[in-house]
């Protein structure tokens, strides 16, 4: 019976790992879509709201229901991760596009990193 008892314990610490481990590696890929999300422009480039602006709002919103969809429709972690990766690529590919368009018609989208 300790035998049996101590198989369990062994077998439900290293589920216990695996999940944990599982868990890490989806909190990368969420993590690395949290960043994404902080450079969501939050206002028109050069104040100019045309169309390509509204297409970004409207593909970013989009981007945003897909993932709370996917994300309730989850089986796995590798469910999971494709979902947050696929929201991230989601995301810096409209910022981009939108960025090229503007800049393209003569607008200029920069950064401004403060350092200590």
């Amino acid at each position: 019976m300790k035998k049996y008892l101590v198989r369990v314990a062994i077998l439900a610490g290293v589920a216990t790992a695996t999940t944990a481990a599982q868990a890490a590696i989806s909190l990368y890929e969420e993590q690395m879509a949290h960043l994404e999300e902080a450079q969501i422009i939050q206002s028109p480039i050069g104040g100019i709201q045309n169309h390509f602006w509204f297409d970004y709002r409207v593909n970013v919103v989009e981007a945003q229901k897909e993932l709370a969809s996917d994300l309730r429709h989850v089986s796995d972690t590798e469910d999971l991760r494709d979902a947050w990766d696929e929201y991230r690529t989601q995301l810096s590919g409209e910022r981009r596009h939108y960025v090229k368009e503007m800049r393209e018609r003569g607008y200029r989208y920069g950064t401004v990193t403060l350092e200590k």
